[in-house]
């Protein structure tokens, strides 16, 4: 595994470059997103993996940063299930990670980060689930942490990120609003920005999702990622580790990724259907969707990118099926919030294409994520 000291940021619009311990969160100049520089990763034998713990740290040497043993709380490899109702799909139940969502697999690498920089603070923005997850890393770090949350995040959320301890802020007016409050905080020195948009270290948290998929499909990945996209933290992350994968050669092709936004908040799915490499400019609309509703993705272009090099494309449902699946998915046993019910929306609405070529029987045709548990949110239809 490379050292710390060999890895650095590095900013593709402009070719900037930052130490780690400059806590750069963005390009000085351009304003730009950064990417992680000086990381090659390999990956285990399957002889080796046989004999390791069941988390995400089975896959050490694919990850930029050492097992933070004093930090970990077992997160990863979640079940694998099928989906109510149809024998060609399994859903990955990522709500049963230590915080009760996916963003865990993220905020454990940047808590990591965070202590081996000898941060004094952390600092994050999020409609929930992320702020939460970074909570509870820096609360296990003993890192002081701050979340700036819009004032409409649900009750059970804040509860949960005060029980942590961190200072929480909730901020008056849209999603964007609390990522430039945040982003102004986050400018104090010696302030980790834990940001689940604009630290790469966070992606080669989640690309984890996919090397799991893996190994729990024998080593094989579905045809087709349904997965929800706001900020892209699961469509990035899965893009990467698909990439990986393929460059070692343990699998023959990319999945192709479907994503899946609310109607009422698509800046994606718009830029997508125009052919435009670049979001569409919306006025965002309310939606049950509350953890997918990004109006100003920051890496928009890279979500765009990343999607149509996989063959994929980007949909939208709306809030009545997004309800309809949350209480479908709970019937069948499985208890979401109401945005993880997204991805099993778009499949219920025949909105995810099998593919038109022969496959595997004995691999599922698509595979979706229940990002978030239920017991943080008000469900739809109470």
């Amino acid at each position: 595994m490379n050292p710390l000291a060999s890895l650095s940021l590095h900013c593709p619009a402009c070719d900037n470059r930052y130490a780690l311990h400059d806590l750069a969160w963005r390009c000085t100049d351009c304003h730009g997103v950064l990417e992680l520089s000086g990381f090659a990763p390999t990956f285990p034998s399957p002889a080796d993996l046989s004999h390791r713990p069941p988390t995400l740290w089975r896959y050490a040497e694919a990850l930029p940063l050492a097992e933070p043993t004093a930090i970990t709380l077992g997160e990863g490899m979640t079940p694998l299930v099928t989906a109510p109702g149809r024998s060609d799909v399994r859903l990955k139940v990522d709500y049963l990670m230590p915080t009760g969502s996916f963003k865990d697999r993220g905020a454990v690498l940047l808590a990591a980060l965070a202590d081996k920089l000898s941060a004094g603070r952390m600092v994050a923005d999020s409609s929930g689930n992320a702020g939460t997850a970074i909570a509870a890393y820096a609360a296990r770090a003993g890192i002081p942490c701050e979340v700036y949350v819009p004032q409409s995040t649900s009750a059970g959320k804040v509860a949960q990120l005060r029980a942590y301890g961190a200072a929480v802020h909730q901020i008056p007016g849209s999603r964007e609003d609390t990522a430039d409050a945040a982003a102004e905080a986050a400018d104090v020195p010696g302030t980790l920005y834990a940001s689940h948009v604009y630290n790469p270290f966070f992606f080669h948290g989640t690309k984890t999702y996919v090397f799991e998929l893996w190994e729990q499909l024998g080593g094989r990945l579905p045809h087709t990622l349904v997965l929800p996209v706001g900020n892209g933290t699961l469509v990035l992350g899965a893009h990467l580790g698909s990439r990986e994968l393929l460059a070692a050669g343990l699998i023959d092709r990319l999945p192709r990724i479907v994503a899946v936004q609310a109607a009422t908040c698509a800046p994606l799915a718009t830029a997508f259907q125009a052919g435009h490499a670049e979001p569409a400019q919306i006025t965002p609309e309310p939606t049950l969707a509350e953890g997918i509703a990004i109006a100003r993705p920051a890496r928009g272009a890279q979500i765009l990118a990343a999607i149509r090099a996989t063959g994929g494309v980007i949909t939208t449902v709306t809030d009545a099926q997004v309800s309809a699946s949350h209480a479908a998915l709970a019937r069948a046993g499985l208890y979401v919030e109401p945005t993880g019910a997204a991805c099993w929306a778009a499949l219920s609405a025949g909105l995810v294409a099998e593919p038109e070529t022969p496959r595997d029987p004995a691999v599922p045709f698509a595979v979706a994520p229940l990002c978030g548990s239920g017991l943080k949110s008000k469900p739809p239809h109470s």
